[in-house]
């Protein structure tokens, strides 16, 4: 008997929790959890230096992990996607995977403010080697400034997580 499969995706600021929270889903839902991170920094090493670089290498790998989500959810396996859906584009790819794979989704959105945020990603940024790939409070504005708050029209099942 094949399970109901569920995708869930997030979105919030850079280093609002949306990792954490990935993880916690896909421990509690027993399901596959695919992290764009992991998958950038070894298909594309030192590659990324700037946003446009991150927006060319975001697409290479969501174009080559699309039928293997299908394929998952076909087979009653949810998934959690730890890939920003920070921008209207970017929720557009879940939305049609969620459509075109015929199955539920969770839309999980964690608020946080930018003081949050980037107290978060001095915290994070404290182990990583010097220059890395957007761990400067400037980095994270030059991202946040392409921060959409998601909307109802959009039309996904939204769950909001507020960070105080």
């Amino acid at each position: 008997m094949i399970n109901a499969p569920k995708l869930y995706f997030l979105c919030g600021k850079m280093a609002a929790g949306k990792s954490t929270l990935a993880k916690e889903i896909a421990r509690t839902s027993q399901a596959v959890l695919l992290v764009e991170d992991e998958f950038l920094a070894k298909l594309f090493p030192g590659e990324i230096r700037d946003i446009q670089d991150y927006i060319r290498c975001s697409a290479r790998v969501k174009d080559a992990l699309e039928a293997l989500i299908y394929s998952l959810l076909s087979k009653g396996i949810s998934v959690v996607l730890d890939f920003p859906g920070n921008t209207r584009n970017q929720r557009s790819w879940f939305g049609r995977l969620s459509e075109r794979g015929k199955v539920a989704h969770e839309f999980h959105f964690v608020d946080a403010t930018d003081e949050i945020c980037k107290r978060q990603l001095r915290e994070r940024s404290s182990d990583l080697p010097e220059n890395s790939a957007f761990t400067t409070e400037a980095e994270f504005d030059a991202v946040t400034a392409y921060f959409q708050r998601p909307s109802v029209e959009e039309g996904f099942n939204v769950i909001v997580h507020a960070r105080t």
